[in-house]
């Protein structure tokens, strides 16, 4: 058997998320499709996280196991031919038998991508959420450096605490304590506002749920400054709401060595 790695990038307007799901189009359900018609082989990939249906990817992480001997350039060819056109095979790696897309993640970064333009274009509106409000930026940007370090993040996690702690979009459970290595906000051409965050693991919705918090503060709903005390209420009741899904994506996975 030999353990691969896959590097995925998809549009996920429109799939059920990562997880296969009885009856549903998936990603990860496509995959395994895939692999079944090129190699008659049946693994179930492991993502390197659940992304939520509506979100895509750029860098979305797989790993499984193949009997068949097969070049990775081969491979990588044939599942493009046969994946549906959202769905894009970027890079295919023989790894070691101990690589686990998921447990062997070391860091992730996310990508929201707000328009603040007058019109949003139309091949730009499934990606972006539209933002007409007048947004303070040092606001922010405070706000985005508040939440670097570690902290418990179960006030921006999913609305049950608990589930989120057992299925992190990270895989880690029993916990909801996550490291931020870098937060921040950047203006770009084109009315784009971008939010970059990158840490050790993310909660189911943490990511969204940190930007619509964000934006409450951004547009002065709330004070700014608020962030501290709403990670230390650890109640999901004190953020603010979950920011659309179509805004989001996982920018990259990585991983000390494969």
């Amino acid at each position: 058997m030999q353990n691969w790695k896959l590097t995925l990038a998809y549009d996920g307007t429109a799939f059920h998320g990562w997880q296969v799901q009885p009856g549903l189009v998936t990603v990860q359900g496509e995959l395994q499709a895939a692999l079944r018609r090129v190699l008659g082989e049946d693994p179930l990939p492991q993502g390197s996280g659940r992304t939520d249906a509506g979100v895509h990817a750029l860098g979305q992480v797989a790993s499984f196991a193949l009997e068949a001997p097969i070049p990775a350039g081969n491979l990588e060819r044939a599942l493009n031919r046969t994946l549906p056109d959202a769905i894009r095979v970027v890079g295919v790696e023989a790894v070691a038998e101990s690589f686990h897309a998921r447990h062997s993640a070391v860091a992730k970064t996310y990508e929201y991508r707000i328009f603040r333009g007058e019109l949003c274009p139309p091949f730009l509106a499934p990606y972006v959420h539209v933002c007409r409000w007048k947004l303070e930026m040092d606001a922010l940007r405070g706000a985005a450096a508040d939440v670097v370090g570690e902290h418990d993040f179960v006030s921006l996690a999913a609305s049950d605490p608990d589930a989120a702690a057992r299925e992190g979009e990270d895989g880690v459970a029993k916990s909801t304590v996550r490291t931020i290595f870098s937060s921040e906000w950047a203006e770009e051409p084109g009315g784009l506002l971008v939010y970059r965050v990158r840490g050790n693991g993310f909660l189911h919705h943490m990511v969204r749920n940190l930007v619509g918090t964000m934006l409450e503060i951004g547009r002065g709903q709330w004070e700014a400054g608020s962030m501290p005390g709403i990670l230390a209420a650890k109640a999901r009741s004190a953020a603010g709401p979950t920011a659309p899904a179509k805004g989001l994506f996982l920018h990259s996975v990585e991983y000390d060595q494969c």
